[in-house]
């Protein structure tokens, strides 16, 4: 429908009538290059052949076995037809004829296209027409869970890129196959329906900590209620992460050092706030807090005897200037005692 001459045009057609006409060669039996002449790289090609045999090769493909199929959603024609239909029921003795508006694409006539912009030439050319119905929820459905390269698999590793397996519930897929044929665009509603529930969803969920995601009806009938409820759930299993997250550290520390360190409710709080700030694991950030405390504390080991270190909030905002005040005082074993033992 994009091909067809426009109506009323002043100057140049060069999306109508001149592209009809160009295209009539192709669909007769022709000769057309493989490449264009104005191509560059076609160009060098030709001088290269040339040079090589004397004389340049000419690639070309045969149309003689090619099917040229067009399409079209033709608008502006269904106007057209139904405008005719309409003028050949008037008179007394004419028969009324009952055309629903999805069937008057089956009343179109050869002369119908000629009147609608296409050349007689062209549109001789394509003798079998086919119309094709709109898609409704079931076909949508079907789209959805069978068809290749499906909307769902896209999703899926979507939301894997984040660390989330999303699983869909078909209560959940009719409502968005209800909703995208609502839309009447065809399948592209699908796209839109996806896109309008779950940008929302990618945004705030990744990183948020939760591992996997039901669609279900509800969740299609009040995304933003149940976005919610997820947010607080996975807020609560990321900090629940980050804090077994700390105390592997802490296991892990003494299983290589031979020397236990320890962090207080109050550490274990604050090491979940800056991870969450400054968006690092807990295994990265630990490391990178505590990277000198191998040695520090071997040293007050060596000085003291003592193997158990209690890690406060204090060793969390300034782990380094906490880390001195210990070797310092490793040196005053009476100061150091009442120092670890607080």
């Amino acid at each position: 429908d994009k091909i067809a001459a426009a109506g009323n045009l002043i100057g140049r057609d060069v999306s109508g009538r001149g592209v009809q006409t160009t295209l009539l060669k192709l669909m007769e039996e022709t000769e057309v290059p493989v490449r264009s002449m104005n191509d560059l790289q076609a160009q060098l090609q030709a001088a290269f052949e040339f040079q090589r045999r004397g004389k340049a090769k000419r690639e070309a493909i045969n149309t003689r076995h090619i099917l040229f199929v067009v399409s079209g959603a033709f608008e502006k024609l269904k106007e057209q037809v139904a405008r005719r239909v309409r003028q050949g029921q008037i008179g007394f003795r004419a028969e009324p004829v009952q055309v629903m508006d999805n069937e008057l694409f089956q009343h179109v006539t050869t002369q119908d296209f000629i009147e609608y912009g296409f050349e007689p030439e062209f549109i001789g050319r394509l003798p079998v027409r086919v119309v094709c119905e709109d898609l409704d929820a079931d076909d949508l459905f079907n789209i959805m869970k069978y068809s290749e390269g499906s909307l769902l698999r896209q999703y899926e590793r979507a939301f894997r890129a984040y660390g989330i397996e999303i699983s869909f519930e078909d209560e959940a897929l009719r409502l968005l196959a209800e909703a995208a044929a609502k839309e009447k665009t065809g399948a592209r509603g699908l796209l839109t329906v996806f896109e309008k529930l779950f940008r929302d969803y990618k945004y705030y969920l990744a990183g948020s900590g939760l591992s996997q995601l039901r669609v279900t009806a509800s969740l299609v009938r009040e995304p933003q209620r149940v976005l919610d409820r997820l947010r607080v759930e996975g807020h609560k299993l990321e900090a629940q992460m980050l804090e077994a997250g700390a105390r592997q550290f802490a296991e892990k520390f003494g299983n290589e050092h031979g020397l236990e360190i320890v962090f207080d409710e109050a550490a274990i709080r604050r090491l979940v706030e800056r991870a969450k700030a400054e968006r690092m694991n807990m295994s990265d950030l630990c490391s990178h807090l505590f990277k000198d405390y191998q040695f520090g504390l071997s040293l007050i080991n060596k000085n003291t005897g003592r193997t158990k270190f209690i890690l406060n909030a204090e060793a969390i905002d300034a782990p380094d200037q906490f880390l001195s005040e210990l070797v310092v005082q490793s040196y005053y074993p009476a100061a150091i005692a009442q120092r670890l033992d607080s």
